[in-house]
């Protein structure tokens, strides 16, 4: 049976500047608390090697290369990660235009021998408050870098 992760936050910012941060994986780096490192592009089939945060295990840390399965910007951007048998994690981020900014669903479904042994409780435990700390720090990013980049509409 698989299990979900699921967040949201509401961010001052149009679906189309959310998706320059969440797409610019060479900067997770420098931001993103969940998702450590990444290196690749945001586009369909592209493999992004990605060192991210074990929420199971605190102070561990996963290095996996994903295959990105969506990548729709300013609309959807998703990933899965998986190890035969033992683990598959399918990682979505959803942009919903809302009140002059974005509704970010921010998503994971965990299935394999590993997920299986998880219960509700311990994904709204330990899982659930890093992928929202991801988001938190989202917003961080984005509030910095109106400062540094000027904000404007891309002209549909």
């Amino acid at each position: 049976m698989a299990k979900r992760v699921l967040t949201s936050i509401h961010l001052p910012h149009a679906p189309e500047r959310v998706w320059t941060v969440l797409a610019d994986f060479a900067h997770y780096r420098d931001w993103n608390p969940l998702n450590l490192d990444a290196s690749g592009e945001a586009r369909i089939g592209a493999r992004v090697a990605m060192r991210f945060l074990n929420p199971a295990k605190p102070g561990a840390t996963i290095r996996q290369t994903v295959t990105i399965t969506r990548a729709e910007p300013a609309h959807v951007l998703a990933w899965r990660g998986h190890v035969p048998l033992l683990f598959t994690g399918d990682h979505l981020f959803e942009f919903v235009p809302e009140a002059g900014g974005t509704r970010l669903f921010h998503s994971e479904t965990l299935s394999g021998l590993i997920p299986w042994r998880w219960t509700e409780e311990q994904i709204e435990r330990d899982f659930v408050p890093a992928y929202e700390a991801c988001n938190r720090a989202l917003a961080e990013r984005l509030r910095a870098l109106e400062n540094v980049v000027p904000m404007r509409r891309l002209s549909a």
